[in-house]
């Protein structure tokens, strides 16, 4: 019997991949995913599957590798970021044309933080890319969002899991992608291809900027450090308070901010996890 449902992405980073991976095993086994709602990336991942593109994004992204993320880094000398953020948006427009958010044929919510009045701002309507560029706007990393008479960032800051925002109807079963899920150390990782300078600035970036390495005691991943905690709270206290009939954890360490060139490998870790949750609930009904 099909099932509709209610979907809540998680922010996450690169982790995000892993959305895709759900969706195509909620997909197999026959949910229909009826309204979507993310912060972060789960705003990004969730706004290309409302509005129907979800296919031509994953081919794209599960070709890159890192010198192609590298490529996409449009550093700025601007005080409040060190990147833009702008280029891979830039480069998505190009086979996946902007649409407004109560134009797709799925309900659609993105959600971003209003750092000034300390508040959510929940994007139901006006552009996709305006939507995703202000719910991904990691603070320090990404430069935030000017919007009417504010300033906008990471969704994730407020709300990681932005179940209050997702459309649900009666009989919607209420499922969320948790990308903080425990720890999991045995999970393997892509083999490291000695790609010469490159790759070694790739990682130097990636250990003392962006990955939050408590051990680098560096500006920027001492603040990704201390908001990643934060933000791992919030996002157990969201699941504690509203119980989704089905939870699906993708292990918190599974990947770094940037790792989207490691988009098979995530996406299979995203149907992997959905599998065991799927066959979880169904034994507990």
């Amino acid at each position: 019997m099909k099932q509709n449902v209610a979907l809540v992405l998680s922010s996450g980073g690169s982790r995000g991949l892993a959305h895709i991976g759900v969706i195509s095993e909620l997909e197999k086994h026959g949910f229909t995913i009826t309204s979507v709602s993310g912060s972060s990336i789960g705003a990004v991942m969730g706004g290309l599957y409302a509005m129907g593109k979800i296919q031509e994004y994953t081919k794209w992204v599960s070709s890159f590798n890192k010198r192609d993320i590298w490529g996409f880094m449009d550093f700025t000398i601007a005080s409040n970021g060190l990147l833009k953020g702008e280029r891979v948006f830039d480069k998505m427009k190009t086979f996946i044309p902007d649409m407004n958010i109560e134009d797709m044929p799925i309900p659609f919510a993105a959600v971003a933080t209003d750092i000034l009045h300390e508040k959510e701002v929940v994007f139901t309507k006006g552009s996709f890319y305006e939507a995703a560029r202000a719910s991904v706007a990691i603070p320090a990393v990404f430069t935030p969002v000017k919007y009417t008479d504010t300033i906008l960032v990471d969704g994730g800051v407020l709300n990681p899991i932005p179940v209050e925002y997702v459309s649900r109807k009666n009989g919607d079963l209420l499922i969320v992608v948790n990308l903080y899920g425990d720890k999991k150390t045995d999970i393997p990782k892509e083999s490291n291809n000695n790609n010469g300078f490159l790759n070694r600035l790739m990682n130097t970036i990636s250990t003392l900027i962006i990955t939050g390495d408590k051990h680098s005691a560096g500006y920027y991943s001492l603040l990704s450090g201390t908001t990643s905690a934060m933000i791992h709270r919030i996002a157990k206290m969201s699941i504690e308070k509203h119980k989704p009939d089905m939870i699906i954890n993708i292990p918190y360490d599974s990947a770094n901010t940037f790792d989207f060139y490691r988009t098979k490998e995530l996406i299979e870790l995203g149907k992997n996890a959905a599998k065991e949750a799927i066959n979880y609930y169904y034994k507990n009904l």
